[in-house]
């Protein structure tokens, strides 16, 4: 399954961010921060207490089941007057919750957590990331594994000289992107397709801010 893999902001940050708001009001998430145990239930209640704690109120918590739903203000309209009394809203989910909750009520939202990437639970508590979206996909020719997000130099032509064993030089407990794409190919019969060269990544694949429309049918 795939998630938005996120971590807390220190305290500090987050302290420095709802400066001047005395009242904050905690919104989680079920899905995503709950699975990595950032922004889920037992997180919003260690939240709230540690803002208590640094003089702040809080006018009320919940954990909305899915925050990068347009039906978000739904789940919220329970929570109307404690939602008024708020000077912000302190979002404990990934950055498309927060944004999804900043276009449907007009308060101050502040993340608590950064979005570092999109990743797959490989092993229990365990996420790898799976693909960098970088518009430059390649991985027809290389058995279906990404040498972007699998190699730790980004190397789109390996291996590098450092790969020893099987291993990365960066980190000897992680296999070589590029010794397992020479294993995949060489099963599957494919091994031509690792000598074509490939183009140095172009590292803008989409012109930012990305922007995609479905062309209209003919």
């Amino acid at each position: 399954m795939i998630r938005s893999i996120t971590q807390q902001k220190s305290i500090e940050e987050i302290e420095r961010l709802t400066d001047g708001m005395g009242r904050i009001f905690i919104i989680g998430c079920g899905t995503c921060v709950t699975l990595t145990r950032t922004g889920g239930a037992p997180e919003v209640a260690a939240m709230q207490q540690q803002l208590t704690e640094k003089g702040k109120v809080v006018t009320g918590t919940t954990v909305v089941p899915v925050a990068c739903d347009n039906l978000t203000m739904d789940m919220l309209k329970e929570f109307q007057n404690p939602l008024k009394q708020a000077d912000g809203l302190l979002i404990m989910t990934c950055a498309f919750g927060v944004q999804t909750i900043a276009r449907q009520i007009s308060k101050m939202v502040i993340p608590a957590l950064d979005t570092l990437f999109v990743g797959k639970e490989t092993g229990a508590g365990e996420f790898n990331e799976v693909c960098l979206q970088c518009g430059t996909c390649i991985i027809g020719e290389t058995g279906g594994i990404c040498p972007v997000t699998t190699c730790h130099k980004g190397l789109v032509n390996g291996p590098c000289g450092g790969t020893n064993n099987g291993k990365c030089e960066i980190d000897s407990n992680k296999d070589c992107a590029w010794t397992l794409i020479y294993n995949r190919l060489k099963d599957l019969g494919r091994l031509d397709a690792m000598r074509k060269y490939q183009k140095p990544r172009n590292h803008l694949g989409e012109p930012t801010p990305g922007k995609f429309k479905i062309p209209a049918s003919a």
